[in-house]
């Protein structure tokens, strides 16, 4: 079943952000962040990838939409934080529990690399926290390679 991307519209982005937010937090205290630390972080993360409040070509924001199951998930892909228009970056990408393992996310990723190109892009990355082995599955599946590795011991 092939998916495509459609844009968030305006309406749903408010939406969409608190959840983004909320799952990002959510990631953040399970690697070990306090809570607050965690809020924080995610709060002002996504103030400055969002200024206007809505999501733009350079910094997009889509529904993963299959034509029978309908949305499956979403995926924010855009240029990264070091001012170089041509390095692109998947920020989030969820394909939802009762559609993981359909090859939803293998898709997605392949549709968020073909629309960094469309926009310029020449290399696109990522981070995966180091507990979810899937993702990190996946992409290493696409030929995406290691490029550094962040470490910590609870003391």
């Amino acid at each position: 079943m092939p998916l495509t991307l459609i844009p968030l519209p305006p309406e749903k982005f408010s939406s969409w952000l608190g959840r983004s937010i909320s799952e990002y937090i959510t990631d953040l205290i399970a690697t070990g962040i306090p809570g607050e630390q965690a809020k924080d972080n995610a709060q002002s993360t996504m103030t400055r990838s969002f200024p206007e409040g809505q999501a733009t070509l350079t910094n997009a924001v889509f529904t993963l939409a299959d034509e029978v199951l309908g949305d499956v998930g979403y995926l924010w892909v855009g240029q990264d934080t070091s001012g170089d228009p041509t390095s692109w970056w998947v920020w989030d990408i969820v394909v939802e529990a009762e559609h993981r393992g359909h090859g939803f996310g293998r898709q997605a990723m392949i549709l968020a690399e073909d629309y960094a190109r469309s926009q310029g892009g020449e290399t696109i990355g990522l981070n995966v926290f180091g507990f979810n082995k899937a993702a990190r599955g996946l992409y290493e599946s696409l030929g995406y390679e290691t490029t550094s590795v962040k470490m910590r011991k609870t003391l």
